[in-house]
């Protein structure tokens, strides 16, 4: 687990499901700043961190990795997918491909920088097109589809240049010359997202 800095709200949401687990494996330790921020991590690097609860093993907040839910959220969104590839003009195991690298399938994800949803929507992007509700699977299908479609657009259909622009943004693509950004999140995502659409490509038509 890696470190996490919680809203109040979201602090007690979650100690209210490590409470009720049903078995404990992994120790998770709470820090408080002099700000009144709170930090939740299973591996604290300073004194100041307190161990609270014993939670489940490889516990983590919803970032969408090994969500295990993945397999039965793809068929459950199966046709939605497809309805907003046949929309938006994309490959339809593009969208299956890119929703995969981006939330596992979770509609509930939730990224480090703030990103949310099927395909992790920041707030931004979601107010660009009309997204009110991130968590709203359907909604945050149509956004995200529609962004990679104007993506696709606005690098000539390049893919590699607009699956690199849906990671680090557009402006980040242009601003190093229309190539991939050199950020290892984002080149290795592009790897990920082009390995998946292979595997979807032969799973799959379209």
């Amino acid at each position: 687990m890696a470190h996490y800095h919680l809203s109040s709200v979201s602090f007690i949401a979650i100690m209210a499901v490590l409470f009720f687990a049903p078995q404990a494996h992994a120790d998770v330790y709470k820090y408080v700043d002099k700000f009144g921020r709170v930090y939740l991590t299973d591996r604290p690097n300073h004194s100041g961190y307190k161990r609270i609860v014993r939670t489940l093993k490889g516990w983590t907040l919803p970032s969408g990795k090994g969500y295990a839910n993945s397999g039965k959220n793809r068929s459950l969104y199966g046709p939605a997918i497809a309805q907003a590839a046949l929309r938006y003009k994309l490959p339809h195991a593009l969208l299956h491909a890119v929703i995969k690298a981006e939330s596992a399938y979770n509609p509930i994800a939730v990224s480090r920088a703030g990103a949310v949803g099927l395909m992790q929507l920041m707030p931004g992007t979601a107010l660009r097109y009309g997204v009110i509700n991130r968590k709203d699977p359907i909604a945050n299908l149509s956004g995200g589809s529609r962004y990679l479609r104007d993506l696709m657009g606005m690098f000539k259909n390049n893919l590699v240049l607009a699956l690199a622009a849906y990671n680090a943004g557009e402006n980040a693509v242009i601003r190093y010359g229309r190539k991939i950004p050199p950020y290892p999140e984002t080149q290795t995502y592009v790897r990920r997202v082009l390995q998946y659409y292979k595997q979807y490509q032969l799973s799959m038509s379209g």
